[in-house]
Parts: structure tokens; sequence; C-alpha cells
């Protein structure tokens, strides 16, 4: 298969970094839609395959608003920075229960010098955390082969935003107390831009999304979803 990216993705972001500006974008929204939009959208139409057969309850929408891409806008009401644009691209594969509940998902951020596949659930509410963490609790052997999977495959844990202390209820000498401390779980594996701009990247995506796929399906049971 051709490869879905070009150098002209990340040379048009690193532009809109150093321009982040509504006129900026404007006069190079063309751009945007021949290097980023339409590759990203033709990108999320033939993974639906690999996806499904990674499991059939992950969606893959090729939609630029309501599906897999996310919007280019930044929403800024509440933010310091005022920048109006993402000066990366993310394409979410959502299980089919998303819109109803916080679920895992598989990810992929495109971003100069930051590309990356994502697997997992990132910041649920406390009621699907707690069920998560009780999983971990109730299935330590589980939690601890998974864990040592994901290391041995390479996969990096995303700790953003632990907790300092064991949370209320849990007990703090817990053996896997560290990751009782988590707001998310979610592992990731980094590509090279170019590997991202080589034919045959869809590939290497769906086979780091399918190696992480024990810890998607691990939430799923924790959560009560089909995996």
């Amino acid at each position: 298969m051709a490869a879905h990216f070009t150098p002209e993705l990340f040379r048009f972001l690193r532009d809109l970094k150093a321009n982040n500006d509504r006129d900026w974008f404007k006069a190079n929204k063309k751009r945007y839609e021949n290097h980023v939009k339409d590759p990203s959208l033709a990108f999320i139409t033939d993974f639906g395959p690999y996806l499904g057969r990674i499991s059939p309850h992950f969606t893959a929408i090729p939609k630029a608003v309501g599906g897999s891409l996310f919007r280019i806008y930044r929403d800024v009401r509440f933010a310091k920075d005022k920048s109006p644009y993402k000066t990366h691209a993310g394409l979410h594969f959502r299980h089919a229960a998303g819109k109803n509940a916080h679920t895992p998902g598989f990810y992929l951020h495109l971003e100069p010098g930051e590309a990356m596949c994502g697997v997992g659930i990132w910041m649920p509410d406390n009621p699907t955390l707690a069920l998560i963490r009780d999983a971990i609790v109730e299935r330590p052997d589980d939690w601890t082969a998974l864990k040592q999977q994901m290391a041995a495959d390479g996969y990096g844990w995303m700790s953003e935003g632990a907790l300092k202390r064991a949370p209320r209820g849990y007990d703090k000498d817990h053996p896997h107390v560290e990751d009782l401390k988590l707001k998310s779980f979610a592992v990731g594996r980094t590509f090279t831009e170019k590997q991202v701009v080589k034919a045959g990247f869809i590939e290497a995506f769906a086979g780091a999304c399918e190696g992480a796929a024990p810890l998607a399906r691990f939430v799923c049971k924790a959560i009560g979803v089909s995996f």
C-alpha cells in the first residue's frame, strides 16, 4: 500500500506552530486539507479492516467532524494559551460504546518529532477509574502479566497527572499501589517521521495497536464493555 502521509504533513505542522493565527491558517488552509486532513481521512478508511481484526467493537469513522479525526481547532474558552489551532494531528479509534461511557481506544498522534501510537483510556471519570482500580486489586496476577508483556514489547506507560498518594479506599501498601495512583491507563509506542511517511506505515501502526490490545481488553472487562 502506498504511503498515506508525506513530509509535507510535518512541514505544514511546523509552519503552523510558527504562525499560529487565523490569517495564516486561512491563507494556508489548502495545505492543511491536502497534506493533513485528506490523508488522515484516507488512513482512517484504510485502517478500518485492520481495526476490525483486532476487535469488532472499535470504530474507524472517516469524518472530519464527529468521526475519528480530531478537529484542528483548539477549544480556548478556558485556556491561558489562546492559540487557535492544534499543532498536531490526532486520529482516535473509539470503542462503539464511547458516546455513552468512558471507554478505551486506539490513537495515532502526528506531531513533528512526536509521532506515536497510544492505546488505553485517558483521564476517565471517577466511577470508571474506580472500576479499573478495583480490577487491578481483584486480578493482581493478570495485571502483573499484562505489565510484563507491555514492558517486554517496548511500550511506555503514560503517567501524566498521577496521584502522589494511594487513592482513598485503597491500601497504600498494595503491591500495585503505583498503578492505583494513575489517572489514565494507557501505553504508547513512538515512530519517527521517516517511518510515518513510508509505505506500509499503516501496517506498523496496526501492529503497535495489536500489541497493546491486551491493555484495551483488560480495561474493557473492568468497565463492563465488550472487546
